[in-house]
């Protein structure tokens, strides 16, 4: 990758050593942003343009792919189980061979406080995460397919997030994603996830200059991003994509907010 295709852009990292007091919170939909309890390390580095490049999921843990919708409205709860939802099963299964999908999540998100309460989304996600840990992805199993779970959990599964945009171009608060192939032992915390109905855990990071970032500049909304965010698999293949929402410096002052909504899927195998 050239100069010519990257930015630079502040990122938000867990600040060494503060592992004890770090608490990510969760926010609400149509509710305030959240607040993070920690020391957080912001720095600026480089996130390249990753178009054209030839990302996986085994390996950098996301990629960019086509994928036309027949949703005409993602705020239509009735439509995302009735349409969305065979459409991400099969794309999922399709990309990773998985032998079984289920869905279990959809977050819709806005990069502005009048959208959030309005149409009750929830903010970007702007500090460095992965959305499970391997303690919170089999509590998650167990949660949502408790009469299977054992079964399942006797075999590898994984955890897809399909995200895309609900409203046109991505103009602000892209996201990034960081090439697991570049995590070093240590980079990756276990936080705990403090949310209303639920205590989990997630993974934040700390900084380190061979992390290699890239990002998906004016994503559309026949567009997605895949991320793996767990994989149960110990054979080498990447298992966390940590990632996170950032203000874009090529932003338009102009440009709209970013609407996005992230379905989170089990893959079996």
């Amino acid at each position: 990758m050239t100069a010519t295709q990257s930015i630079r852009a502040t990122l938000q990292y867990l600040a060494a050593g503060d592992d004890a007091d770090a608490v990510y919170h969760a926010s609400q939909a149509g509710g305030a942003a959240a607040d993070h309890d920690g020391r957080y390390d912001l720095r600026e580095v480089t996130i390249h343009d990753g178009r054209g490049h030839d990302f996986d999921l085994d390996g950098a843990g996301f990629m960019l792919m086509p994928h036309v919708s027949a949703m005409t409205d993602f705020h239509d709860d009735a439509a995302l189980v009735a349409v969305y939802e065979a459409e991400a099963k099969s794309l999922v299964g399709g990309v990773t061979g998985a032998r079984r999908v289920e869905v279990f999540d959809h977050t819709r998100r806005a990069a502005s406080d009048s959208l959030r309460r309005r149409q009750v989304m929830r903010e970007p996600s702007s500090v460095i995460h992965n959305d499970y840990t391997p303690w919170s992805a089999e509590r998650r199993l167990r949660d949502i397919l408790p009469d299977e779970a054992e079964t399942l959990l006797a075999g590898r599964f994984a955890i897809i997030n399909i995200w895309r945009s609900i409203a046109g171009r991505v103009e602000t608060s892209p996201l990034a994603f960081c090439d697991s192939r570049t995590l070093a032992s240590g980079d990756l915390v276990e936080v705990t996830r403090q949310a209303r109905d639920r205590i989990g855990q997630i993974q934040m990071a700390r900084f380190n200059p061979a992390h290699e970032w890239s990002y998906f500049p004016q994503m559309e909304m026949d567009e997605v991003a895949l991320i793996k965010t767990y994989d149960s698999a110990t054979d080498g293949r990447t298992r966390f994509t940590i990632h996170t929402a950032f203000t874009d410096p090529a932003s338009r002052p102009e440009a709209a907010p970013r609407q996005s909504i992230e379905t989170r899927c089990f893959a079996f195998f």
